[in-house]
């Protein structure tokens, strides 16, 4: 297991190399930065979707994990209805974590729709905030390419995971063929709790890609 996590860091940290990626291919968009693990999370203030305002400053701090968020994408309904994202928002937040759910997709794109968003949170039991990022600014300097997308900020405010939600990639959460189910960011979190670094900090996303605009 340790061999394969091992070699899971060094193909992840070989894809933050490169520009982008969507739908589990390169996406050349010179707008959307690498991931940034390692790096300080860039800060932001978004409107929740009650138009509250949400600043990633007033969480200092706290551990946070951010999930790139389209309720019209089919990896996002599966990962939410059967798959990992089905309870980790909800058991991890018992413990202290903020999770934080951001939709980039720009107005008259999939998934935008303030009504389908309402509803995704009501069907899919969200308590934690979703938050509309219809610039995409916030997405483009995080890197975030797919939905679902996860990153994991540490209690110092840097970014020290940037993926999927696990390595089942059609987001149902069942084990891959021949190998064990992970739940990439509850060992994200495991890591920090334990006070070592994240092993795996870089996987690739996979899911629809974000739905920026022009």
């Amino acid at each position: 297991m340790r061999i394969l996590t091992t070699l899971v860091t060094i193909v992840g940290l070989a894809i933050a190399g490169s520009a982008s990626y969507a739908d589990g291919k390169p996406e050349a968009r010179a707008d959307v930065q690498a991931p940034v693990v390692g790096k300080a999370a860039p800060d932001f203030t978004l409107k929740d979707l009650a138009g509250k305002d949400v600043k990633l400053a007033s969480f200092k701090g706290k551990v946070v994990v951010l999930e790139w968020f389209n309720p019209g994408c089919p990896f996002v309904k599966r990962a939410h209805s059967v798959g990992s994202l089905v309870d980790t928002a909800r058991r991890t937040t018992k413990n202290g974590v903020v999770w934080l759910a951001i939709n980039s997709g720009a107005p008259g794109k999939q998934g935008n729709d303030l009504a389908m968003n309402t509803e995704a949170a009501k069907a899919w039991s969200l308590t934690h905030p979703i938050l509309r990022d219809e610039a995409g600014a916030v997405g483009k300097a995080y890197g975030a390419t797919n939905t679902p997308n996860m990153f994991v900020i540490n209690k110092a405010g840097t970014v020290v995971y940037a993926g999927a939600i696990d390595n089942s990639p059609d987001g149902e959460g069942k084990s891959p063929e021949g190998d064990k189910l992970v739940n990439y960011v509850d060992a994200a979190l495991e890591d920090l709790a334990a006070g070592r670094a994240v092993r795996a900090a870089v996987t690739r996303p996979y899911g629809c890609s974000v739905k920026y605009g022009s």
